[in-house]
């Protein structure tokens, strides 16, 4: 009998926490006091006959974690929050088989990891960890209750082989937090490292770092368990082709993630598998001059049931741009309205498919894969074969090489000229992939995060969007455009008569006003920085209103021109006549002769602000560029504490540090 896929999350409700539920408990339930005799029979026999199924099945459930593994010595773990760590899990699950070994990658959520220790049930096996980290030194979503066990357990994990590659930047606070959690935690609780902790800084090169340290970590596997490379240098397909001449179109997935027609049949909760398809309420230009163009949007949620705080985030799932979708059709010679299916080649992988299918190839790549971005060299690896110049495959396979001249190549010709699939293609016209195989090897197309701009205190059936359209010219010439933004551009409120809408779903943030409102907050968000504190404005005029504020509410904004890209100035304005603003600051960069950016602002008001920060406990919120800005604004902070304060230049930043410990000085950056 197959082994009884049981996930934890579905286990739990099954596993009563007391006899019986409170008042309280049985209300939130919508349940009364008195109980319903009659239909009492029918639960308990319902509950026992539950019982009785969990019970026959647990046997099942206790060995799941090693029979799912079954045949596979490497399982490559992932916690991604936007598809690298899937991709680069992937990658290193294929390599198993050049190195005689069997590899699957695995989602963490779909496991029981508590049942980690039974890997040593498996001859010489090993787990491997591309753990990224997120926000402020947080695990992936998928990576949650993982990273929540390791905290929690005293379990032995003896015997257990290990080694993990962390994701992250560097500009950030927490660099690779969680991954250096995972490597730590592993290793006190047992487990062999028998690898050191790869470090991968999106902010230089993370394929870079990656790919050189996969180069020296299968050396050091196939030493530590006494197995030797195959030798084997060629491309290993992992799907194949299906094409299906004559199937039903309502079996064809038109875009939707997971459930087939759930864009026509809407069904909450609305989540990352299953987003809601939000109409276009409002689109409007913001800036009133320049050459960019700065939006609004406001997507309507009613009738949703989605619910968010001031601060979160909403991600939206966008299309890519239908030229290029047809322009690679053109390239490669393919019919883009064929039916396809790509099916694993490992039967007992849990991933079937790529993306959903059966599809299109016009719907693969215009909802599921990304096709704007530079490709990473594993792409170019795979795809070389099929070069017919010598020279375009030796360039190709050189760049994918992880030898000093096959960097500087890849860095130069691929990722500073920007060039994208579709530019490859062009430039080396001997080059035709099968299309089927190109679909298999490109990443999937992921989520865009926005910073929430409104309040649902104020619009409870609406969730606002200030975003810069991304668009600019490559070293080769050709005009790049983000893929979100531009398809934001062009969702007008209505379209041909029809809606425009969004995919899309709300991701919870620790970005949170104070719990009370007599706390002032002192809020800086250069450019569309400003998106969480138009949300964060809102709510202290929601609160002035009931009577709850009295915090003093300052805003530090920068933008270009005062003219051109002074986002939302009427607004602010009005905010701050009334008095729910109580100091706005604006630094107008290029109004004159000399930069001027907000944390010159900020050093000029010293004392106000040590006074707000040291005496009446104000929190710190910063939104916008981390590489930069965010960086500049938090040393402007340390200089303030340690003049105003009287400090040395260390205690000041302990000082900042502590306010980061008691969540007083929060961030909402991205580079």
């Amino acid at each position: 009998m197959a082994p009884f896929h049981l996930h934890t999350h579905w286990l739990k409700p099954l596993v009563p926490s007391g006899v019986a539920a409170s008042r309280s408990q049985r209300r939130a339930r919508g349940g009364g006091d008195a109980p319903r005799t009659g239909l009492l029979l029918p639960i308990v026999l319902f509950c026992y006959f539950s019982y009785y199924i969990f019970l026959k099945h647990l046997r099942y459930y206790c060995t799941y974690f090693a029979s799912s593994l079954q045949n596979k010595n490497i399982v490559v773990f992932y916690g991604s929050q936007t598809g690298t760590a899937e991709e680069f899990s992937n990658r290193l699950s294929k390599d198993a088989r050049r190195y005689g070994m069997k590899g699957m990658a695995a989602d963490p959520e779909e496991y029981d990891m508590s049942e980690l220790s039974r890997l040593t049930e498996i001859e010489n096996s090993l787990a491997i960890f591309c753990m990224a980290t997120y926000g402020e030194g947080d695990p992936t979503d998928n990576a949650q209750e993982f990273y929540e066990w390791l905290q929690e357990t005293n379990n032995s994990l003896d015997g257990v082989n290990f080694a993990v590659f962390a994701l992250g930047n560097k500009t950030y606070e927490h660099y690779n937090a969680t991954g250096k959690f995972v490597d730590k935690r592993l290793a006190e609780l047992g487990a062999s490292r028998i690898f050191d902790l790869g470090m991968g800084d999106d902010d230089g090169n993370l394929e870079e770092d990656f790919v050189s340290w996969r180069e020296q970590f299968w050396p050091a596997v196939s030493e530590y368990f006494g197995v030797e490379a195959t030798g084997e240098d060629c491309s290993i397909r992992q799907y194949e082709l299906v094409v299906h001449n004559d199937i039903d179109v309502n079996k064809v997935y038109t875009g939707e993630l997971a459930r087939l027609k759930s864009f026509e049949i809407q069904k909450p909760p609305f989540d990352s598998k299953n987003p809601f398809l939000a109409p276009v309420a409002t689109n409007r230009k913001l800036n009133k001059g320049g050459t960019r163009h700065l939006m609004h949007l406001e997507l309507d949620i009613s009738g949703s049931k989605i619910r968010y705080d001031s601060g979160d985030h909403v991600a939206v799932y966008p299309m890519n741009d239908t030229s290029m979708v047809n322009k690679l059709g053109e390239i490669l010679g393919s019919d883009l309205d064929t039916v396809i299916s790509l099916n694993n080649l490992d039967e007992e992988s849990n991933k079937k498919h790529p993306f959903p299918c059966p599809t299109t190839y016009r719907t693969a790549l215009t909802h599921y894969l990304d096709i704007s971005n530079p490709p990473r060299t594993n792409v170019l690896y795979e795809i070389a074969q099929y070069a017919t110049d010598p020279k375009d495959q030796e360039n190709l396979r050189k760049m994918a090489s992880s030898s000093a001249e096959g960097k500087a190549m890849y860095h130069s010709w691929v990722q500073e000229s920007r060039r994208n699939i579709v530019a490859i293609l062009e430039d080396m016209p001997s080059l035709q992939p099968p299309i089927d195989h190109l679909c298999e090897l490109l990443p999937r197309l992921q989520a865009r995060y926005y910073s929430i701009a409104s309040s649902a205190k104020v619009h409870p059936n609406s969730i606002h969007i200030c975003a810069v359209v991304v668009e600019y010219e490559t070293k080769t010439g050709r005009t790049n455009k983000g893929v979100a933004t531009n398809w934001l551009k062009n969702k007008v409120v209505t379209d041909n008569g029809n809606k425009s809408s969004v995919p899309m779903y709300v991701r919870k943030s620790q970005f949170r006003l104070p719990f009370k409102a007599t706390n002032p907050v002192i809020m800086i968000g250069p450019g569309t920085g400003i998106a969480p504190f138009m949300g964060f404005i809102q709510e202290r005029a929601w609160l002035k209103q009931k009577g709850k504020g009295g915090g003093e509410t300052v805003l530090y904004y920068g933008c270009r021109h005062q003219k051109e890209d002074f986002l939302y100035q009427e607004e602010l304005e009005e905010y701050e006549r009334s008095g729910v603003l109580t100091q706005l600051h604006v630094a107008f960069s290029r109004d004159q002769e000399h930069k001027v950016y907000v944390q010159h602002l900020l050093k000029q008001n010293k004392e106000n602000l040590w006074n707000l920060i040291d005496s009446q406990t104000a929190h710190i919120y910063i939104c916008g560029d981390a590489r930069n800005m965010a960086r500049d604004v938090q040393n402007t902070f340390f200089e303030i504490v340690e003049e105003m304060g009287g400090m040395t230049h260390n205690q000041a930043v302990d000082y900042i540090k502590k306010l980061m410990t008691k969540g007083r000085y929060s961030q909402d950056v991205w580079s």
